[in-house]
């Protein structure tokens, strides 16, 4: 049976390719499921949270017809947009950003026929929404319960890192490696009060 999984593979190859067999798989796994729309996403820590919020709320994205789809940089949105769009597959387009590549999705859905689509962005990106969400002696106690206090402390006193603040250094820290931001992707979202989500992830999920 087919899953969202197998799209997004599909969609993800297509990206790279441009046209062929994994445009026409993508084409019959969106009827089949069926998809009806698509969270374009930079990266796969901002899937993570996503998925982790929408299964705290007791939500299937994937049954719902939602494909998170995580794009392997923001640079990448135009050619994602124009495959999925108004112009491709026909299905909705949504994202989450960084204030910083606000730009690129505009550009992106103006040029795929959906202009002013529904964007949500981060002030600076979505690691400093959940850390300012959760405070610093939150996220600091979740990194010890991870097991990662020695890796943070190392860090800290890193010349690097003096005189910085400690939110920015937490958002540095997640960043240093391999997977981290994934896993606290997840870890931070569910840590989250209902009432404290992050404003750009609370309407993302409201809106798809």
């Amino acid at each position: 049976m087919a899953d969202m999984g197998a799209f997004r593979e599909a969609v993800t190859a297509w990206a790279a390719t441009g046209s062929g067999d994994p445009g026409d798989r993508a084409r019959d796994l969106a009827a089949r499921l069926p998809v009806r729309s698509v969270v374009l996403l930079e990266g796969l820590s901002d899937a993570a949270a996503v998925d982790a919020l929408a299964a705290r709320r007791g939500r299937d994205l994937a049954r719902e017809g939602v494909c998170v789809l995580p794009m392997g940089g923001a640079t990448n949105v135009g050619r994602f947009a124009r495959l999925l769009g108004p112009a491709g597959l026909g299905l909705r387009l949504t994202g989450l950003c960084d204030a910083g590549e606000r730009r690129y999705y505009d550009r992106a859905l103006e040029h795929a026929g959906q202009a002013g689509g529904a964007v949500f962005v981060c002030a600076a990106d979505l690691e400093d929404e959940l850390i300012r969400a959760l405070g610093v002696p939150r996220v600091c106690a979740l990194v010890r319960a991870q097991g990662e206090e020695r890796p943070l402390q190392t860090f800290l006193h890193q010349p690097a890192q003096q005189g910085r603040p400690a939110p920015e250094q937490l958002r540095r820290f997640l960043g240093t490696k391999s997977g981290r931001k994934i896993h606290y992707g997840r870890v931070l979202v569910e840590a989250l009060d209902p009432d404290r989500t992050p404003v750009p992830l609370d309407l993302l999920l409201a809106h798809v």
